[in-house]
């Protein structure tokens, strides 16, 4: 599990898209799995997980069509 101590979403992203499986922790915000290279909600989601999750995939894609 690797640990963030500031919500970056970028630095989350490229995390996620080297190692396609695994779990995160961001202080303030909670505990995330993330399978395939995507971030997956929590199962007692609240909005800023919602927000935080979509803010990453985002950032996730972007990293992908960068490299195509």
């Amino acid at each position: 599990m690797r640990l963030f101590k500031r919500y970056t979403p970028s630095m989350i992203a490229k995390h996620i898209s080297r190692l396609f499986k695994g779990r995160i922790y961001i202080y303030g915000i909670g505990r995330f799995e993330f399978d395939n290279g995507k971030l997956i909600l929590p199962e007692k989601a609240e909005r800023k997980h919602f927000r935080a999750v979509k803010e990453i995939n985002q950032e996730v894609m972007k990293l992908r069509c960068a490299h195509i």
